[in-house]
């Protein structure tokens, strides 16, 4: 949708208000156990395969996932490139490499798209380490790590169909937590013969600050409920704004963009239809009426742009 230049230029809020929130709480204790499965494992495990979400290429990753496990080759799968605004790609590629992060890829695991290049990458990485004792053994065995639903278990789905011709090995779905322990191992290649490790997503146990959290959340790799449906709706209006991103205005038929959640959560709500029965106080007794049923609105809000009906976004500021 096209706006004027002078609508284009308008004032939204310069910063988000976190209301000193604390994140603390957003780390379950599951996750504990799943980085001490994973170390546990370690033995059997040649290279690391860690999946993120290209949105956010920079926030979000688990360190202790690299402190613990980093003694392994490691490959960086950006998923889900077909939701982020790859303008800047390479920059991101040039800033993750002055991290340390020498082999990065992106890709769209729904659609095989760079798939097709992480198993001659693997293969590569591997046999220009040490095999940690484990030279007699031909095969391969990689461990797939990363924080909740960036797409793990539909990467290892992926690789397999790509080579194997094979259907789902592992669950797939669209809220963190559906991976809980450590599996059995999945054949994903015959040439070279190759297995993956699928593994439970792990946050880092201390978000570093509320923002780094919140970009987590629309992700959606912490639960809503955790972090409240109307800050997660009011922290994405304050993004599309910001990046001039008003996809949302006609896809929910609002006139203009708008820079309150309040009164955007309000014509969402009318505009699907959402209502919600109310009991209201008056002077001749009760009265039940129809309201604008905003947590609702909330929901749609959130999931429409995690499927990319609202646009494509870069939620890292690309230095």
């Amino acid at each position: 949708m096209r706006f004027s230049s002078a609508l284009r230029s308008l004032r939204w809020r310069e910063h988000f208000d976190f209301g000193g929130r604390d994140v603390a709480h957003w780390f379950p204790g599951h996750m504990a156990r799943g980085l001490k499965d994973m170390q546990r494992h370690l033995r059997q495990v040649d290279c690391l395969l860690e999946v993120h979400d290209a949105r956010i290429p920079f926030s979000g990753r688990n360190p202790l996932l690299q402190e613990t496990l980093g003694i392994r080759p490691h490959l960086l799968v950006l998923n889900k490139m077909d939701l982020a605004d790859l303008t800047h790609k390479e920059r991101i590629l040039q800033h993750l490499e002055q991290q340390g992060f020498r082999n990065t890829i992106f890709a769209d695991c729904l659609k095989d798209e760079n798939v097709n290049k992480m198993v001659p990458i693997l293969t590569e990485l591997i046999s220009d380490s040490m095999r940690y004792q484990r030279s007699e053994n031909p095969e391969s065995s990689i461990m797939v790590v990363g924080v909740p639903n960036v797409g793990k278990s539909s990467v290892i789905n992926s690789i397999r169909r790509l080579h194997l011709k094979k259907g789902k090995a592992s669950l797939v779905g669209g809220a963190p937590g559906i991976t809980r322990a450590v599996l059995t191992r999945i054949q994903v290649c015959d040439r070279p013969l190759m297995f993956l490790l699928d593994t439970p997503g792990v946050l880092t146990p201390r978000i570093p600050n509320v923002e780094t959290g919140l970009k987590l959340a629309l992700c959606g790799a912490i639960h809503d409920h955790m972090v409240g449906e109307d800050i997660i709706a009011d922290y994405l209006l304050y993004t599309l704004n910001q990046h001039q991103q008003f996809r949302y205005v006609e896809y929910y038929g609002l006139g203009s963009p708008c820079d309150n959640i309040e009164s955007v959560l309000k014509r969402i709500a009318q505009h699907l239809g959402k209502t919600s029965r109310m009991r209201v106080l008056t002077g001749t007794g009760n009265v039940i009426v129809k309201a604008p049923n905003y947590n609702a609105a909330a929901n749609h809000f959130i999931h429409t742009f995690r499927k990319g009906s609202l646009g494509k976004v870069m939620l890292d500021q690309v230095p």
